[in-house]
């Protein structure tokens, strides 16, 4: 009995280092950060390549759940409950291609069963391998898998009673999971979420970035936070600016390479009317998309467009502003929505062009925000997510509550 009630962590792993500017690691960062908030306690864990070679102490005693760094909250717009853990990987972890040298397998077969499993209740992970090794060692499993993926998934494991539950965001990824032998029973698909201060009215911090981002308050101005990458429709908001001179775009997001490259596009292509802001704080992100006359969510048709996740979509409609979206599969389902103030077909910068000047003609900009579209999103926050999904877990393998 008294090791039971030292069960008591809800642990969410992430296999890379903190922070980085990518959708899957928002993703999993407020999917924790959202558990907390319900109420349980919550640790997420991720590997700490910067540990001291030599600091014994961190090795001996490696799992050390504490109050989450300033340097995440900002980053990733997390708040108070949410503890952390870094585990500390030093030398020569992941320096050297080998799987005995690989993070991913320390924290499996290493810090899991030595160190995490006394105090362990339930397991919250997109990293396969992590869910395996929690099973394998009698802890309760939820494991998240967002992308197609054709190598089939061990019976042993999906058939335990110990995994609880399997989520998905799109119906298309939920079926190649089923086809690669997951239980149908097993795998739900649950929307993301979005964090709640993407709700709070910023009109001060909003003006700011008019004044930066603007030549004068007349100026129209279209936003887009998200990957730059080209199957998200990056090229395709570059051609839409060129046709739209007079309107200022902003996109927030990428990577310092993939910023430099696009900065480096436009300047060849003589754009003059888009800025790259590379990745923004999410502290800072729910001020730009509350400052724009309209959020643009481009996106290009093929594989990529049947499963990607509408992460950045819910915070779009949390800021109450405008949104032009194209037609992809994964967004259907919204298109009987008000939210979204028009949608085009992809890969059409002409006809993407023609919607948001249709929208910024018809949507004049509202400080206070479009409440339809505040209003429709409050049922996807990621606190009511993490309530859904917990839903399917089995009362008696809970976390504990912190009261």
């Amino acid at each position: 009995m008294k090791n039971a009630a030292l069960k008591k962590h809800y642990i969410f792993f992430i296999g890379e280092e903190l922070p980085q500017p990518e959708a899957h690691l928002v993703q999993s960062t407020n999917a924790a950060n959202a558990a907390a908030n319900l109420g349980y306690s919550t640790v997420l864990v991720y590997p700490d390549k910067k540990a001291k070679v030599f600091n014994l102490a961190n090795l001996a005693r490696p799992f050390q759940p504490r109050q989450t760094p300033t340097e995440l909250v900002k980053y990733y717009n997390l708040h108070d409950k949410l503890k952390v853990a870094p585990l500390p990987m030093p030398w020569p972890i992941d320096r050297f291609r080998s799987k005995f040298t690989d993070s991913n397998t320390i924290a499996s077969k290493y810090y899991l069963p030595f160190h995490l499993l006394p105090t362990i209740k339930l397991v919250h992970s997109r990293n396969w391998n992590f869910v395996k090794a929690a099973i394998r060692n009698g802890v309760p499993a939820i494991y998240e898998h967002h992308h197609h993926e054709d190598k089939p998934f061990e019976p042993e494991i999906v058939n335990n009673p110990l995994l609880q539950i399997a989520v998905s965001v799109v119906e298309t990824v939920r079926e190649s999971m089923i086809k690669n032998g997951m239980p149908p029973e097993k795998v739900i698909k649950l929307h993301n979420g979005f964090n709640r201060l993407f709700m709070e009215r910023q009109p001060e911090k909003a003006a700011e970035w008019r004044q930066k981002l603007l030549r004068d308050e007349s100026q129209q101005l279209v936003v887009y936070a998200g990957a730059l990458q080209q199957f998200k429709g990056i090229d395709v908001l570059i051609d839409v600016a060129k046709e739209m001179p007079y309107v200022q775009f902003a996109c927030a997001g990428g990577k310092s390479t993939e910023v430099e490259y696009y900065q480096q596009l436009v300047k060849e292509k003589q754009i003059h009317n888009i800025k790259f802001l590379g990745y923004v704080l999410h502290n800072e992100l729910a001020s730009l998309l509350q400052a724009a006359n309209v959020l643009a969510h481009p996106h290009c048709s093929g594989k990529a467009a049947t499963f990607t996740s509408p992460l950045k979509l819910f915070d779009y409609f949390a800021s109450g502003t405008p949104i032009v979206s194209t037609e992809i599969p994964s967004l259907v389902e919204f298109q009987d929505t008000q939210a979204i103030a028009a949608w085009c077909e992809p890969d059409n910068p002409s006809k993407f062009a023609e919607s948001l000047k249709r929208v910024l003609e018809t949507h004049p900009r509202k400080v206070e925000g479009y409440p339809d579209s505040i209003e429709f999103v409050k049922q996807f926050s990621w606190e009511n997510r993490a309530a859904k999904i917990l839903s399917y877990v089995d009362e008696s393998l809970l976390p504990q509550m912190i009261v």
